[in-house]
């Protein structure tokens, strides 16, 4: 009976361990300067043991962020050295390697201490809207032009903030009233996180958190090993063809099932890209892990246990396990594809339990504003970096549509055009779900977006594009269509690039046509009532209707009758 008692009891904490990486996440949404958190969510927060091992995260954030994060912490503790490990201490790095994979994203790092004892760590990852060099992009043909470059180090010693940190970061960035009260929001959400945790400690009278963590990680552990253990023994490949910078990118993958652990192999991938949409392995590691969860153990909480058994490896050099100084700011473009790569091989082991691809990369674009240089700008005309979050759409899943305008595998949020136009002179002129983007299927994939850019009179600006699928469009499974490819044109329809910082003149705009996902079975067995709701609905036309799924003309026009009558299903 005792044991069960602290059974229940340590579920309990477990579970307030969660709300507490929950509320630490939500403190840095409310407080965040950068729209890419407080509109999109691309962040993560997570709790971790003395020894650095993550027993908790937030449900709000990306598995890029947080299972990178996972093995943050012990490069932390490693470069400060326990003896240097002080209260009210507060780390910071943007290591690409030892964080989260690029400069952009700012990992910080607390102790925390409980009656003068170190207690476990709070962490916490965000997007930062500039960081210097040439700007957001994969322009940069070495880390070094990509931005301004901070090792681990001491943000505040003590509860002191350096200020000499503060002024080199203000002196190398585009924005730096954002970016500086983008670090303070990191600091606070970790304190918050520190609070929560020391009020939980003294309500359950702990003096320190080894009994829960051990809890924890062992039981996620077992949980993990029996879903391994319980998969057929097998060996598969899979591959896929992205568009790469200027040559296209190979993904290759090997996936072995073995007992208590899953290995997971990209020999044979793409080398090294000479722009920066390289990935470090840890960013790897987090989307090849996170899609085998999702797969075979997506109700087990993520933590260090949960994580361990999927051993991902790639060969050095490759694009998806680059070294310094690969360039590597949008490693998220490679990164978000590796999930769908993973599950080409995943399908051949576990039919009917994989979804379809879906645009897979983020959609979206950094627009870098100024006053217009062609003619005399207005006095009112201002510089303004402005990033938006848009995604395509998600790939049809074994029994379900796949989501229109949804990011997976990132789970970041589209931002909304208000935020957007808030945080400078930039307008988005369209904004809607883009129809037959979906790739057919007896489950349809999800839609992507037409969106349209401009910038307001007396402002010319360079459009960073970030995108994918332009020339490789989402594939279907099981007899599945393709989704929609990307479209990146100016207004008059000239073609511009997938990737780079391309200039845009004043008065000129930017239409965009993000790709759909990918369908899933044959077109022919689709429900007939699912594919009158869609035409009803706007999401196909009627020469989908009747091309793919084989519906008459009389049903056609039925559609469209009603739907003139206000009657659409």
């Amino acid at each position: 009976m005792t044991d069960q008692i602290h059974a229940v009891s340590h579920q309990v904490m477990w579970n307030r361990l969660i709300s507490v990486v929950e509320e630490q996440a939500q403190a840095l949404i409310r407080t965040a300067f950068s729209t890419s958190v407080r509109e999109a969510g691309d962040l993560s927060a997570g709790v971790y043991d003395t020894k650095g091992q993550m027993l908790a995260q937030a449900v709000t954030g990306t598995p890029g962020h947080v299972n990178a994060m996972a093995e943050s912490v012990g490069h932390f503790i490693r470069r400060i050295g326990y003896e240097n490990i002080l209260e009210k201490d507060i780390y910071v790095t943007n290591d690409p390697w030892e964080g989260t994979g690029h400069l952009h994203d700012i990992t910080v790092v607390t102790p925390s201490f409980y009656q003068g004892s170190l207690v476990g760590f709070l962490a916490c990852t965000a997007h930062v809207v500039d960081i210097g060099g040439r700007g957001f992009g994969a322009d940069a043909n070495s880390i070094y032009e990509e931005g301004l470059y901070i090792p681990i180090m001491k943000f505040a010693k003590q509860g002191e903030v350096d200020q000499t940190l503060i002024h080199l970061i203000r002196s190398n960035v585009r924005e730096p009233d954002q970016v500086v009260g983008d670090f303070y929001a990191l600091a606070t959400c970790n304190e918050v996180g520190h609070q929560r945790l020391i009020d939980m400690m003294k309500e359950f009278h702990l003096t320190d958190l080894n009994g829960i963590a051990n809890f924890i990680l062992e039981n996620s552990r077992r949980a993990t090993l029996e879903r391994i253990n319980a998969l057929p023994r097998a060996q598969a490949s899979g591959s896929m063809r992205i568009d790469g910078y200027s040559t296209p990118v190979d993904i290759q993958v090997s996936l072995d099932i073995q007992q208590d652990r899953i290995l997971c192999d990209f020999d044979g991938t793409s080398g090294l890209d000479k722009k920066g949409i390289n990935v470090p392995l840890v960013y790897s590691k987090a989307y090849a892990c996170y899609a085998l969860k999702c797969a075979i153990a997506p109700e087990i909480p993520n933590n260090a246990a949960s994580l361990a058994p999927f051993e991902i490896t790639a060969p050095e050099n490759t694009i998806v396990n680059a070294l310094p100084p690969a360039p590597v700011a949008l490693r998220h473009v490679i990164g978000h594809m590796i999930p769908d790569a993973v599950y080409n091989a995943l399908d051949k082991i576990l039919p009917d339990t994989v979804p379809a691809e879906g645009a897979g990369t983020l959609c979206n674009f950094q627009v870098s504003l100024r006053p217009r240089t062609d003619v005399q700008a207005p006095e009112d005309a201002v510089r303004a970096e402005v990033l938006t979050f848009n995604s395509g759409g998600s790939g049809a899943r074994p029994r379900l549509d796949g989501m229109s305008a949804t990011a997976f595998p990132s789970g970041v949020m589209t931002m909304p055009v208000e935020a957007t136009e808030h945080t400078g002179p930039v307008i988005i002129w369209r904004k809607e779900l883009r129809p037959d983007s979906g790739g057919a299927g007896k489950y349809r994939g999800g839609l992507g977006q037409y969106m349209e850019v401009g910038a307001t009179d007396g402002h010319e600006f360079d459009f960073s594009a970030m995108f994918d699928r332009v020339d490789h469009p989402a594939r279907g499974r099981q007899g599945g269509k393709s989704g929609a490819a990307t479209v990146v044109q100016r207004a008059d329809g000239t073609p511009m690039k997938g990737k780079g910082k391309q200039f845009v003149g004043a008065g000129d705009r930017v239409k965009l046509a993000f790709p759909g996902g990918a369908g899933y079975g044959d077109p022919a067995d689709r429900n007939k009532e699912l594919v009158l709701q869609d035409l009803a609905r706007g999401y196909i036309s009627s020469e989908v209707a009747k091309k793919d799924y084989g519906l008459t003309d009389t049903e056609v026009d039925s559609v469209a009758k009603s739907v003139s009558l206000g009657e659409a299903i």
